[in-house]
């Protein structure tokens, strides 16, 4: 007479271990050796137990561990957000068996086009590349051969002449949804901080902006714009500098980032003019920044966790598939109205 239904038991004693044992590995315990949970769940899947029972071949078995390597040129800080979509990109990875190794691509070795020391080709399964914008130092990266994924990427790329996936937050709707929030709030001419050309997602925040002007028959002044490379960090007085030669402000300013509206606002607030009184302020990125500042600012929230393993979904399934059409992802942003944009909803 054929059993009706098998049991842990049965498992357990198929391999000769204990039934304690053979739960544990099949719950995933980290306290039991992979041969041993690897051998579990083969028996488990031969004798059709429970969920396994649906199983064709030994796709639960754990894989040889693997490597994949992260490229950037600054690694994020705790307020950047690509440290919680680290932090997501590598728990998604690390349930699939691999490792994620961090290269730190250097001036010299950009200008080089050179690879980071401690990063050897032959033992990377996928690449994720983080803050990587030189358009030919990607084209190095891509040229590796190895399944690759940029999260933001060159101003300039062609999507249909770059060999690697991109994932982007959303950027132009939401930059563009501002906009048109603070023309319909009544403010008449505007300002943009930040350099359109430093990456895609800056130039399609760049884009939306404009698009809501053009719509609204407003026409941009440069000379009320910083949109050149930034210099907060090789001189810290850089930015009051750019605010003095502004000789007459718009009613608005629209940001590329939480970062550079913070500085401009410092850089506002030494030459006593008032925001929100005298000037609004929206940035991007909803960073501690926005938060920080007083008043509160108006920025863009990116779920950076969410994109974290949707980079990490992408990068696997390249990986798994090499040959497959490359993909550009963006996932959803949300306006977030704070106190320094007053008269909009």
């Amino acid at each position: 007479m054929t059993k009706e239904r098998v049991t842990i038991q049965d498992i357990a004693d198929a391999l000769g271990i204990s039934r304690n044992t053979a739960s544990k590995a099949l719950n995933g315990s980290k306290s039991i050796p992979e041969e041993t949970r690897n051998k579990v769940i083969k028996k488990a899947i031969e004798l059709k137990y429970k969920q396994f029972a649906y199983l064709e071949s030994e796709s639960k078995l754990s894989k040889k561990s693997g490597n994949i390597a992260l490229l950037t040129e600054n690694l994020p800080n705790t307020s950047h957000f690509g440290s919680a979509l680290i932090s997501g990109l590598e728990k998604r990875i690390s349930s699939e068996g691999y490792n994620l190794s961090f290269h730190i691509v250097r001036d010299i070795e950009r200008s080089t086009l050179s690879l980071p020391n401690n990063f050897d080709a032959a033992n990377v399964d996928g690449i994720i590349c983080i803050e990587l914008f030189d358009m030919e130092y990607s084209k190095l990266i891509t040229g590796l051969g190895i399944p690759t994924l940029f999260v933001d990427c060159s101003a300039s790329i062609c999507y249909s002449d770059f060999q690697a996936d991109v994932l982007l937050m959303e950027n132009e709707h939401s930059t563009y949804q501002l906009t048109k929030r603070l023309i319909e709030g009544g403010y008449k001419s505007f300002g943009f901080i930040g350099n359109y050309s430093h990456c895609r997602s800056f130039n399609e925040r760049w884009t939306g902006f404009n698009r809501a002007l053009a719509e609204a028959g407003i026409n941009l002044d440069l000379s009320q714009c910083i949109v050149d490379d930034d210099h907060l960090f090789s001189q810290p007085g850089w930015m009051d500098e750019r605010v003095r030669k502004m000789n007459e402000l718009p009613a608005a300013f629209v940001c590329a980032n939480d970062y550079l509206a913070a500085n401009f606002m410092k850089a506002l607030r030494n030459r006593n003019i008032h925001v929100p009184r005298d000037v609004v302020i929206c940035g991007f990125d909803n960073g501690p920044e926005s938060v920080l500042v007083e008043p509160h600012m108006t920025t863009v929230h990116i779920y950076s966790s969410e994109m974290g393993i949707k980079g990490a979904e992408m990068l696997l399934s390249r990986i798994h598939d090499p040959k497959q059409p490359y993909q550009v992802s963006h996932i959803y942003t949300k306006p977030i109205i704070r106190e320094s944009t007053p008269n909009i909803s």
